[in-house]
């Protein structure tokens, strides 16, 4: 059998009726595909049945598209256009702003609200359904209102292992339902050197020990600074230069994180 590197699905279809064949010849049962049911897995639906929400959300089709919103009748705030502006000078192409821009409104009202996105869509010359269709792909980009302290906490493998579940549903404790905190579990944030850990307004804590679990609800309900001494901008690196005094204080306060000597000893 000739196969593609990667295979494609047609690929994988002859491996598997090919599979089947010589299981069949040698009488050897193949329970998990005998019984698909034993090897699905039970995937999250939403109440509409879709597996993503949103996707059957009511629409009108006898009302005509919203076309490009008409700047004279459009109030943009300065500083969210200048923004805006600036993203889409850093692209050949315009659009591919869109999610930055997207991202800056979202930091004035909120959430990627009706009137954030034609805000967004006045300023980049776009419709609104093009930029909707951006904003309910990333996770990021919220579409319904929520809290305006957003606290992701890693869940992916890594901080898995070193205890996110538990140190999410402490923080869930811990917080209550405090309806200015958007907290959730997230997907990868790409800091498993300081699982668990966790994003607070984008400042990256951790390793985040159970100690630290009632005083850093503390800090995201009075909106002080998180965990100085275990953000991931204030940790010590190899170049000696690039940290400062007071990121030497903080690391000498946690007791890790001495700068590391190439040469293998410490610093």
């Amino acid at each position: 059998m000739i196969r593609r590197d990667p295979p494609g699905p047609l690929d994988r279809d002859l491996e598997r009726r090919a599979a089947l064949a010589e299981a069949d010849a040698a009488g050897t049962p193949l329970g998990y595909l005998d019984d698909p049911a034993s090897y699905q897995l039970d995937v999250r639906r939403f109440d509409h049945g879709s597996r993503a929400p949103g996707y059957r959300e009511a629409s009108d089709p006898t009302k005509d598209p919203i076309e490009v919103p008409d700047p004279a009748q459009v109030a943009v705030p300065a500083d969210l256009r200048a923004e805006i502006e600036d993203h889409m000078s850093r692209y050949p192409d315009h659009r591919s702003a869109a999610i930055p821009a997207l991202a800056a409104a979202q930091r004035v009202h909120g959430w990627c609200s009706p009137e954030a996105v034609e805000q967004v869509a006045c300023v980049m010359r776009l419709t609104p359904a093009y930029l909707t269709a951006v904003a309910t792909f990333y996770d990021m980009l919220e579409t319904t209102p929520v809290g305006r302290k957003t606290v992701y906490v890693c869940t992916n493998i890594s901080c898995s292992l070193r205890g996110a579940d538990a140190v999410l549903a402490r923080l869930r404790d811990e917080l209550g339902h405090d309806p200015d905190v958007n907290l959730r579990g997230f997907e990868c944030l790409g800091a498993c050197d300081i699982a668990p850990m966790a994003s607070i307004d984008g400042v990256y804590v951790g390793p985040i020990d159970d100690e630290d679990i009632a005083v850093l609800a503390a800090q995201i309900r009075d909106g002080s600074d998180p965990l100085p001494a275990k953000q991931l901008v204030r940790r010590r690196v190899a170049d000696a230069a690039a940290n400062s005094d007071e990121v030497s204080r903080q690391s000498t306060d946690a007791g890790t994180l001495d700068p590391v000597d190439l040469s293998g000893g410490r610093a």
